[in-house]
């Protein structure tokens, strides 16, 4: 009977052969009779099952072994949804449907997946362990009305073990790492970046999908996502064993990691506002003239003019005479150049036109206010400024068409895509109720990000695989990864506490799979610092942040209030100027480490910016370790958070600060169990599992290398291509055997995707002291065919160094 209901019968009654109807319709009569209040009829599907429970239909569908998606509706009102976020295409998956009186069981061979056949609950088990359950009960459709659509608010429930420690949830200013007691109203803005997405450090993820403003609530009675319209419930499970797994499921579901160019992964400067062509050309002028490295500049707004003329897409403004001698002078001096464009337009632009022609634009309050840029605003002369309606493709097209003809065609090399989220100024609940392409704007409010950023990427790269999209944005959802964009925390204001709140923001969102994150170094907005660069704790400040930043994916120095260029803090001589110079450099020298790295993400689903977990979960310390993280797999990062070199003085009834570096101060850094580490800068040996104090003088954060890292220093310059990587040194720090793969490619193009890298193997044999550089594998234009390695062997107290190696592409065993 149970072989039969499996294989042959399903709740809409498919045809059966007339010879068993009699003896099949006998049967069902008494198995309905003996067992009604626990029989529950399902139907077996391509992907999973479909079934009616307590009012509710249920469907699993199984995307691959280890990912299933959960869609519930009342029952009578099922739905279909093209997913924004989900791209992959279910696989042919190898499950079995078991059934007792109290469970219906689909497994695969990664995981179970148990329906309460009384209240429709499920329970998800791996082969070793039970993993998450919905709480029973907890599942909720409450009726609600979306501007005249009638819905549903929808909700579902989960408990978790006590000691639990999820992530995730987006770009958070909140300073937590586990996100467990926490309660987080998920609507975009400036500064926090929402992804509906979980993972835990049992190794499951579970990706709630829906765009509308959601709740998330994690306290005693469970943890719960709770979303303002629905037309039913849609959410993914996955399986990944570990933090790298589950990132790895995500990136599968909603996109993988494209490389960035490698200059991107140099030193940036920008500021609000360059206001002229010849200051902006002005400031690199000014660095290399200095001899300090910078690959980016960026220009922000009203290089278009007045307010009314917001967002052009074209140079209006005076000030800016010449806007392609302007891009070939950055780029006759060896840097880059990426602008900044807007999700709105104001009325005396030809996009604002164009849209408003077709009906493409919403209604409500956006930046700027004013039609007058002055502050506050001045609202005897409103803006007009709009937000487009980026879920509609033909919106989409318009948006590229006037970037394509005013900026691209420039030879611009990327895009700074401000107010992603975009801005809401002044809410009004009826706000929500703007119809767009795919329904009220309530109803996919949290992916307008998404969606505009993926309307440029899509659009460039249909245009050219010459040169690779790169975008900063400042908010993101979830599948963004797949889109070229680099998020930045938003306009933060400057302040000790948010430094460190920028560590486990930026962690937290790449737990959700998005790899690629920076920060405004400095903070944006200087409000506690009235004295601007003139108060020292101001400048200590952005001293330890610009160091911070030396250890994310993007570094970049940016704000308002005051300019932050190096030669603002000083000479050479003076110790901030010496500080800040030194990461610049260091950070040049890690460009092999870091472009192996973005190798790494792009093609295995790596991330680049590790919390602690990720590597080290048997450790509970990590669990909840909000201060630090490895970059790259090698190195562990312990930013300087709190100020040691500024003290107030008081002068009669005055109070003010002054530098003091004269004292070397120190900081407290837990170093993970199960492996040894060495201090970066003494080579020092440590061993894993304990909390040591690192002197931190100003030009020092504490940096350490874990046992078995072998770390590629590339030679110094004054931009990432300025020589190539035909001599580099090869650092290795014994005690575990390790690993590393140094990828080339041609840097700015997309020939990697059909094969035009390189890359050569090293691994170390620890019990032998064995280093074996392998064969190079792969070729592509331009590729260095014989080089030097410089081999160091890092024993904890010195360095051993051998002579320069000749490599040509053939390997070679070195026995150290």
């Amino acid at each position: 009977m149970e072989n039969l209901k499996q294989e042959n019968y399903t709740k809409n009654g498919h045809s059966l052969s007339k010879a068993i109807l009699p003896i099949l319709f006998i049967m069902l009569t008494i198995f309905v009779f003996t067992s009604c209040e626990t029989s529950t009829s399902y139907e077996k599907t391509t992907l999973g099952i479909k079934i009616d429970i307590d009012s509710t239909t249920l469907e699993i569908q199984l995307y691959s072994p280890s990912i299933a998606r959960v869609i519930k509706s009342p029952t009578g009102n099922g739905f279909e949804k093209e997913s924004l976020s989900v791209i992959k295409n279910p696989e042919s998956v190898d499950f079995s449907v078991t059934e007792n009186d109290e469970l219906i069981k689909v497994s695969t061979e990664e995981m179970e997946i148990s329906i309460d056949k009384e209240s429709g609950s499920i329970v998800y088990e791996s082969p070793e362990e039970t993993l998450l359950k919905e709480k029973k009960g907890s599942v909720a459709f409450t009726p609600f009305d979306d501007n005249g659509n009638e819905t549903y608010s929808v909700s579902q429930t989960f408990s978790l073990d006590s000691d639990e420690a999820i992530y995730g949830l987006g770009l958070l200013q909140n300073g937590k790492m586990s996100q467990r007691n926490q309660k987080v109203r998920m609507v975009q803005n400036n500064t926090w970046d929402f992804v509906t997405f979980i993972q835990s450090v049992k190794g499951y993820g579970v990706f709630w999908d829906n765009y509308s403003p959601t709740t998330f609530n994690d306290d005693s009675t469970g943890m719960s996502f709770t979303s303002e319209v629905g037309d039913g419930i849609d959410y993914y499970f996955m399986v990944g064993k570990d933090a790298d797994g589950v990132v790895s499921e995500m990136r599968d579901l909603t996109g993988e990691v494209p490389m960035f160019p490698l200059w991107t992964y140099g030193y940036w400067q920008s500021k609000e506002r360059y206001k002229s062509q010849e200051e902006t050309i002005g400031v690199v002028e000014k660095y290399r003239d200095l001899g300090v490295p910078l690959d980016g500049i960026i220009q922000d707004w009203q290089y278009w003019g007045d307010n009314y003329h917001w967002n052009a897409m074209e140079f209006l403004n005076p000030s800016f005479p010449d806007p392609q001698k302007f891009v070939d002078d950055v780029h006759d001096l060896n840097a880059h150049m990426i602008i900044s464009i807007w999700s709105s337009f104001g009325p005396e632009t030809a996009p604002y036109k164009g849209l408003a022609e077709k009906d493409m634009l919403m209604d409500f309050l956006t930046w700027p206010l004013s039609g007058k840029d002055v502050w506050p605003p001045d609202m005897d002369y409103p803006s007009g400024v709009k937000v487009y309606d980026a879920y509609h493709p033909e919106a989409r097209d318009i948006y590229w068409n006037h970037l394509k003809e005013g900026l691209f065609s420039l030879g611009l090399d990327g895009w700074w895509m401000d107010s992603t989220e975009p801005d809401h100024l002044e809410f009004k609940t009826e706000d929500l109720n703007n119809e767009t392409y795919l329904g009220s704007f309530r109803k996919v409010r949290n992916a307008y990000p998404l969606v505009t950023v993926g309307g440029v990427y899509d659009h460039q790269r249909e245009v050219t695989a010459d040169k690779r999209v790169f975008i900063l944005t400042r908010s993101a959802f979830a599948g963004q990864q797949r889109y070229g964009a680099s998020t930045w925390t938003g306009d933060v204001v400057a302040s000790w506490g948010a430094l460190e709140n920028q560590i486990s923001a930026g962690l937290n969102f790449s737990l959700c799979g998005n790899p690629h994150w920076n920060s405004d170094i400095g903070g944006f907005f200087l409000w506690d610092f009235p004295q601007k660069l003139e108060d020292p704790e101001y400048r200590e400040l952005y001293t330890r942040w610009l160091q911070f930043g030396a250890f994310t994916p993007m570094m970049r120095s940016h704000g308002t209030d005051a300019p932050r260029e190096i030669y603002r803090f000083g000479k050479k001589g003076d110790p901030l100027y010496d500080a800040i110079e030194k990461f610049i450099h260091l950070r040049y020298s890690l460009l092999p480490y870091i472009y192996a790295t973005s190798w790494d993400v792009t093609m295995n689903q790596s991330t680049m910016t590790r919390p602690l977990v990720m590597d080290f979960s048997n450790d509970t310390k990590t669990h909840d370790l909000n201060d630090q993280y490895l970059f790259g797999k090698s190195l562990l990062i312990a930013p300087v958070t709190d100020p040691m070199y500024f003290q107030e003085k008081i002068s009669g009834k005055d109070t003010f600060n002054v530098e003091n570096f004269d004292t070397i101060k120190s900081s407290e850094v837990y170093l993970p169990d199960g492996t040894d580490w060495f201090d970066f800068w003494t080579n020092e040996k440590l061993e894993g599992g304990q909390t040591v104090t690192r002197e931190t003088p100003i030009d020092i954060i504490p940096i350490y290398a874990k046992a078995g890292s072998i770390i590629p220093i590339g030679p110094k310059v004054q931009f990432a291509e300025e020589k190539d990587w035909s001599d580099l040194e090869i650092r290795i720090y014994p005690g575990e055997k390790g690993s590393f793969t140094l990828y080339e490619d041609e840097g700015d193009n997309y020939n990697y995707e059909d094969g035009g890298f390189s890359e050569i193997g090293f691994q170390w044999d620890d019990s032998k002291k064995i280093l074996t550089i392998g064969a190079r594998k792969g070729e592509f234009e331009g590729m260095i065919e014989s080089r030097s390695f410089n081999i160091v062997l890092i024993d904890g107290q010195k360095e051993i160094t051998t002579k320069n190696v000749a490599y040509s592409g053939n390997e070679m065993v070195l026995n150290l």
